[in-house]
């Protein structure tokens, strides 16, 4: 709601309109909304009604009204204020507010709609739109209409209030503080479909709407805001959801694009948008190339109206939308044509040949503008008299040839080219003249006149000879000649013009002028020769300043070149310019061309340049010079003194840089040390630091200390001296102690006492081991000897020593060392029993009668082992050569020995080793007798042994010749019989057997022969009996092959009578 106040009393107040809530109801209209407008006292608010007419109500007063579609009517206000729509205690308000950050309420949400049903009541005025008393009725129709939103669009985009003050002022110095412009994203869950590149939902890429962003409200209890970078990211994200373009109204050189704000996602985050506003780049391009598009328009409007395109022409465009110091990502391009045109408006005709009566002319084609042309059409008319233009060619010929023309008569022509559209603009009027039937000769023009001079070119003019006709078409030719050359005139201008612009003289040089008139029919006539001048240039910038001498401390002597091109003039005056910052002063002014600076610093940087005049005027600067003054040895370096923290080999200094420099940066300091005055100096110190670190110094000693200061000119003078002391140290380092053998197997160790550097001796620590690296303390006392003991023969020890006093532990000595003498070997270890094959020994070797031994080779102590001594209970030990196996044979079966081992050398045998207790094993059993007890055509049965005898754990092989020198184990058990199936009948067989038991495997048999049986043959069948004579008889029956060469006999039964019964 508005008043019929001014502008800034409603940024002061704001106006509430309260809308109380109402019972529903239904109706044939279906849903319905009324709304109560409360109008203050004092204030206006106008409507329209259905017929259209403006009606104004003053307060204080209700108006009544009524939404046909359950959405609380919209209330328009004019530019800088803003209306919304809030809810408090059962009653809906809007808010009309001024565009800015000073009221904020924290209300909470309002739905887009509210489903209301009321009664009708009488007096209701149903209008749609509500208008502010401010604007006229004329401004009020060409409000833009409503945007209309489905239901769904209202449900995504609601209606809400701003945040507080100081959240939208921090988020806009957010974005005009941190983001540059970079691509945004959407809010989470929100797909963002309106930028063309990807799915657009159905009507919003319709007529664009004016901006409006919408935001959604926080209540004081809700969570925190986001953060900041997050929410810049969603705004910029939102910025890349504006549609492309809509094409409307196209002509053939203008169009009309409009577009949509980028629909707003409603969170916390985006409210700060409230305060920010949006402005829109449209792009332009006939190509669609990304390079090539071209900004056309930049603003705060959702519609632009491109012009000045051409016809007929394929365009793309693109929006993007700004905010702040952000931009979105380009929206989709959108490609129009623009229509065709008439054709372009054509250049004049040009003359090519002209007589009395007669006028040719000729002329190029124009632009077509997308439609072909379809002819040409040429007009004329006579200069001089009010006669219009009239047609005189139309057609597709480019040249025309006018006659019937009267002599000496100027003719106007114009040229307009036709295509399927229309008729282009006529072209530029051409003048020309026919020829002149009288030869009179033209009178002498007079002399060219100097208009305006410059240093490479001469502008010139000049006036139509005198008795002139008008209508006489005049030609002109100016000639020219440079003075004291000797080509003569040249030509420089032929034409009908008065004037002319002589270009690429020489500068400050003379030149006579002439110029020539000719008539139509020719008759050249030359005026008066005049001289003009050219004026002279600036002139060019000296040459850089250079040395003339090598450079001083306080003085700089420096020479120029004249510069390369004077300008046509001499050089008058030189200017020499110094700066030692960024101002330049003046040091010479005058002729010459050198110059000496004087009272200049030493060792400093200075910048010279020179510029000179002439007639022409002032010059450009030269080159700069870079030079710096030679500088000077620097001064005594102050306030040398010794650092806290002197040890007794290091003495640290520290000093002050020089007052004076010399003019140069000091690079680098040095240090001197003697003992005493009169002692020669040595260098103890040189490098760029103002404080060193004297080291290797005798503790306990005074020393005197002087320092000096270089740069680049030298050395400076020494710095007063100074005297400081180490303190007291460590005991230096031992000498190497004397190892000396007392016995085989101890060592006296001696050494002399060190230098106490101030502080007296009072221990020794003696290292020793049998590795440099792993020596262990052993003796700590007073001494300077000791004797180490129980040490091992044929060893090399290693031995050190350190001194230590009050101050602390000197250095260790270098390491010594001593060998020990040799000895017997040690005592052999590791003696096991052994399987003689593991060795390499000869299988032949019994285990019943012989033992294989292996032992580890003992220490030799110095002399290399030349064999061992096996003592097994004999009465003199078996010496044997150097080995660590050995196989005892000939020994007891089932026998226990004590065996032990003992090494042999050049010094003597060494201990025996431990002993170990070995048994040899039991003799093998011996074979049975073999017999074959059952004996059939395809199998034998062969028993061995006596069951009966004690043979348990003994286990036999019977072996079958398979070869003439291959036997086959075909029975390996415990069992005393064996049947061997699958042979051949009537066939001898060689058998073997063998017993093994836990003593070993028993020999072989001697071979047995057995033999099978043969099988008989088979029965026959029954005989057949033929009767030959009464008492006669043939007996036939099938006879039988003959098995391996045994004959067969066969023997017939006969059985009579009674027998046969039987």
């Amino acid at each position: 709601m508005m008043t019929d106040q001014h502008l800034p009393l409603l940024e002061a107040t704001p106006v509430l309109a309260e809308m109380p809530l109402h019972p529903h109801m239904l109706s044939r209209d279906g849903m319905q909304q009324m709304v109560l407008v409360q109008v203050n006292p004092g204030e206006t608010f106008t409507v329209r009604t259905d017929d259209g007419q403006i009606q104004c109500i003053t307060g204080p007063a209700q108006v009544p009204m009524v939404s046909p579609n359950g959405i609380v009517p919209p209330i328009f206000v004019p530019p800088g204020y803003i209306s919304q729509v809030v809810e408090e205690n059962g009653m809906w308000k809007v808010l009309v507010l001024p565009h800015t950050m000073e009221f904020h309420p924290s209300l909470p949400h309002v739905p887009p709609h509210l489903p209301l049903y009321t009664p009708p009541q009488p007096a209701m005025l149903h209008h749609p739109h509500f208008y502010p008393t401010e604007l006229s009725p004329h401004y009020i129709h060409q409000l833009p209409a409503l945007p209309v939103y489905t239901e769904q669009d209202m449900m995504c985009h609601t209606v809400s209030v701003p945040l507080r003050e100081e959240r939208a002022v921090k988020m806009q110095e957010q974005l005009q503080r941190r983001l540059k412009g970079g691509h945004l994203s959407a809010a989470n869950g929100m797909p963002l479909t309106h930028n063309g590149h990807g799915k657009v939902r159905p009507g919003i890429a319709a007529s664009p709407t004016p901006p409006r962003l919408k935001h959604s409200v926080r209540n004081r209890g809700s969570p925190p805001a986001a953060d900041p970078e997050e929410e810049m990211r969603r705004v910029q994200e939102l910025l890349s959801t504006v549609c492309k373009p809509a094409v409307d109204s196209v002509t053939t050189h203008s169009a009309v694009l409009s577009w949509r704000p980028p629909l707003p996602i409603l969170s916390e985050a985006d409210t700060h948008l409230h305060s920010l506003p949006l402005s829109y780049e449209l792009a332009l391009s006939q190509s669609g190339t990304e390079g090539d598009f071209k900004l056309v328009y930049q603003g705060k409007d959702t519609t632009c109206t491109l012009g000045e395109l051409r016809p007929a022409t394929f365009y793309y465009a693109r929006v993007c939308v700004a905010c702040s110091s952000m931009k979105g990502a380009p929206s989709e391009s959108v490609t129009f044509t623009t229509s065709c045109s008439v054709p372009d408006t054509p250049v004049a005709p040009r003359v090519i040949q002209h007589t009395q009566s007669s006028i040719s002319l000729q002329w190029r084609s124009p632009d077509d503008n997308g439609s072909k042309i379809t002819g040409f059409c040429l007009e004329y008319h006579e200069q001089g008299k009010q006669s219009a233009f009239k047609e005189i060619y139309s057609g597709l010929a480019k040249q025309y040839k006018v006659a019937h023309l009267m002599p000496s008569t100027k003719y106007a022509f114009r040229l307009a080219a036709k295509n399927d559209v229309g008729t282009s603009a006529f072209s530029a009027v051409l003048s020309c003249c026919t020829a002149s039937c009288v030869m009179s000769p033209p009178a002498p023009p007079p002399p060219p006149r100097l208009i305006e001079a410059g240093a490479t070119w001469l502008s010139l003019e000049w006036s139509t000879p005198c008795g002139t006709a008008s209508r006489d078409t005049l030609s002109y030719i100016l000639e020219m000649e440079e003075i004291g050359s000797e080509c003569g005139f040249q030509l420089k201008h032929k034409g009908e013009e008065q004037s002319c612009v002589v270009k690429e003289l020489r500068r400050y040089t003379s030149y006579r002028f002439r110029v020539s008139v000719t008539g139509q029919e020719g008759h050249n006539v030359s005026s008066a020769v005049v001289d003009y001048r050219t004026l002279p240039d600036r002139p060019g910038s000296p040459g850089k300043p250079a040395l003339h001498s090598s450079v001083q401390p306080h003085s700089l002597h420096v020479v120029w070149e004249t510069p390369e091109d004077d300008g046509g003039a001499p050089v008058t005056l030189y200017i020499l310019e110094l700066s030692q910052s960024d101002q330049w002063d003046v040091v010479y002014r005058g002729p010459l061309r050198q110059h000496v600076c004087e009272g200049l610093q030493e060792g400093r940087w200075y910048k010279l340049r020179v510029y000179c005049e002439s007639l022409g005027g002032q010059s450009q600067v030269s080159e700069s010079l870079s030079v710096q003054t030679a500088p000077l040895p620097p001064g005594p370096c102050q306030a040398l003194h010794p650092v806290e923290g002197a040890t007794s080999t290091e003495i640290s200094l520290c000093w002050d840089p020089p007052v004076c420099d010399g003019g140069a940066a000091v690079s680098q300091y040095c240090v001197e040390m003697a003992q005493s005055v009169g002692d020669s100096q040595q260098q103890v110190f040189q490098g760029s630091d103002p404080n060193c670190t004297v080291r290797q110094l005798l503790p306990g000693t005074t020393y005197l200390f002087w320092v000096k200061a270089c740069n680049a000119a030298g050395w400076g003078p020494l710095s007063d001296v100074c005297q400081a002391s180490t303190t007291p140290g460590a005991p230096e380092q031992c000498g190497v102690p004397n190892l000396t053998l007392s016995t085989c197997s101890s060592v006296l160790a001696s050494w002399e006492s060190p230098a106490s550097n101030g502080s007296d001796v009072y221990e020794f620590k003696m290292e020793w081991g049998l590795e440099e690296s792993a020596l262990e303390l052993l003796y700590s006392g007073s001494l300077s000897q000791y004797e180490v003991s129980d040490l091992q023969p044929a060893t090399q020890y290693y031995c050190r020593v350190q001194a230590v006093n009050a101050v602390g532990a000197g250095l260790f000595s270098d390491v010594a060392t001593v060998l020990t003498p040799a000895s017997v070997p040690a005592a052999v270890e590791h003696v096991e029993e052994i399987r003689p094959d593991s060795v390499g020994a000869s299988t032949a070797h019994s285990p019943a009668t012989s033992l294989a031994l292996r032992w580890t080779e003992p220490n030799c102590h110095g002399a290399e082992i030349s064999g061992y001594n096996i003592d097994f209970g004999e009465e003199q030990p078996l010496s044997i050569e150097r080995t660590n196996y050995h196989v005892l044979e000939n020994l007891h079966s089932d026998t226990t020995y004590r065996i032990r081992v003992q090494a042999v050398n050049s010094m003597g045998a060494g201990p025996f080793s431990a002993v170990h207790k070995l048994r040899t094993r039991p003799l093998p059993p011996e074979p049975p007798v073999l017999e074959c007890v059952v004996a059939g055509p395809q199998s034998l049965k062969l028993k061995w042994g006596d069951r009966l005898q004690n043979s348990h754990g003994t286990h036999y092989c019977l072996h079958i010749q398979a070869a003439m020198d291959r036997m086959v184990c075909i029975y390996s058990g415990p069992c005393h019989t064996f049947k061997v199936q699958r042979l051949c009948e009537a066939t001898e067989y060689q058998f073997s057997i063998q017993a093994h038991s836990a003593a070993g495997m028993g020999p072989l048999s001697p071979p047995y022969f057995f033999s099978t049986t043969r099988s008989p043959p088979p029965q026959l069948k029954p005989p057949k009996v033929e009767l030959v004579e009464w008492n006669r008889y043939t007996v036939t029956w099938e006879a039988l092959q003959a098995m391996r060469g045994d004959p067969i006999i066969y023997a017939l039964q006969l059985l009579r009578g009674r027998e046969v019964e039987q």
